[in-house]
């Protein structure tokens, strides 16, 4: 039996087709109208539900979108546009590891706030606890796909005038009743790395509500430049341009958004998929009394089932346990490692739940290609570990 991974993407003849007629175009970069890119975010977009309305859902307005090279430089870019030296930005501990590098480059300072032990969620009173007349943003992240109570920290943030970005990687086509995350905030982030729901090999995506901050992004991302031959082919001196402001170049290009359109298509079956899988783990390892009962997620909420997670009572337990499936096969982790425990950062926050969970959790594979083979192995493996 191969092995089984705890992330993987799922890719086929309609990528590989979708990338061939990228070659056939003879166009692959970034920067001329009409490209694959262009399709992607207004597709995208079409998935994203940004507001509620008598009638029904209101889809989200394309132009308020971005694509970018990855989730990464896109918490880099949300720091640019918001935060200044010497601020201070609250974020959960457990979070990704490029949410405090964003802050650091920026030389201002990640305030680390705890989280629910059993949701992984920062709550209201976690990032309250933190703030100061320093804080200028709170980044939030959505365990797992589950997501935290982001309206009751967005009416927070906005109480005391603060920036609130969502990195939404986990929860690509996560809702809060009829309004996905990512559009909660002052700006969203997306990733469609190898790992994530939807991949394009690598890349990722942008929400701003304030379309002149997202102009200025797109201007700092490909090079500051207003104006250039690619996006102007009729000037009568198309070689000519001007610089907005100085920037690097962190832009998709038209063979990643050619498979994110194809991607897209599959992504409900995908999401279905992963409720099934995170349905069984629920329904087949509720009653074993060494691990504890997962949270339950509300009717309001709908998941994007990003990652599944189990907690040991035992913290010597979670470390055994990673051991034996690894043996037979079946790869797990734990995501993600508290930042405040990171020496670099310097941090001297006491986070206790955070350190619990860190001690005591254990993600499970769970993607779309998995087979009802491979669901059926892990659960009958956690359920002999004890035996």
């Amino acid at each position: 039996m191969k092995p089984i991974n705890i992330y993987e993407p799922s890719l086929g003849e309609e990528e590989l087709n979708a990338i061939k007629e990228v070659f056939d175009s003879n166009w692959l970069g970034y920067g001329r109208n009409g490209t694959k890119q262009d399709e992607f975010v207004k597709k995208f977009a079409s998935k994203i539900i940004s507001e509620t309305n008598p009638w029904g859902y209101a889809y989200a307005n394309p132009s308020r979108f971005t694509t970018i090279s990855c989730c990464s430089e896109a918490l880099f870019q949300a720091m640019h546009a918001f935060i200044k030296a010497g601020d201070e930005v609250i974020m959960p501990s457990i979070s990704f590891v490029a949410a405090a590098n964003a802050v650091v480059a920026k030389k201002a300072t990640p305030v680390f706030c705890d989280v629910n032990r059993y949701t992984l969620n920062p709550t209201v009173n976690d990032i309250e606890r933190c703030i100061t007349k320093k804080t200028s943003a709170v980044i939030v992240l959505h365990y797992a796909g589950v997501p935290c109570d982001i309206e009751g920290i967005q009416r927070l943030c906005s109480q005391h005038n603060i920036r609130l970005i969502e990195d939404n990687a986990s929860s690509p086509f996560s809702r809060v009743y009829t309004k996905n995350t990512g559009t909660f905030g002052d700006i969203g982030l997306w990733s469609f790395d190898p790992m994530k729901i939807i991949s394009t090999g690598d890349g990722g995506m942008i929400y701003c509500k304030d379309e002149t901050i997202l102009q200025q992004i797109k201007y700092r991302t490909y090079l500051g430049l207003k104006s250039s031959g690619a996006s102007n082919p009729v000037d009568q001196k198309w070689w000519e341009f001007d610089v907005e402001s100085p920037g690097s170049k962190a832009t998709m290009n038209d063979l990643s958004a050619a498979i994110g359109l194809e991607q897209l298509k599959k992504v409900d079956e995908f999401l279905s998929t992963r409720k099934l899988v995170h349905t069984a783990y629920d329904n087949e390892l509720k009653d074993l009394n060494w691990l504890t009962t997962p949270p339950l997620i509300s009717n309001h909420i709908t998941s994007s089932y990003y990652m599944y997670y189990i907690q040991t009572k035992n913290a010597l337990d979670r470390n055994r346990l990673a051991r034996y499936l690894r043996d037979r096969g079946i790869y797990t982790t734990f995501r993600y490692y508290p930042l405040h425990l990171v020496k670099y950062y310097n941090s001297k926050a006491k986070l206790s739940n955070a350190e619990w969970a860190a001690n005591h959790t254990l993600n499970l594979p769970l993607h779309q290609s998995l087979s009802q083979k491979d669901v059926s192995h892990i659960i009958k493996s956690i359920k002999e570990f004890k035996r």
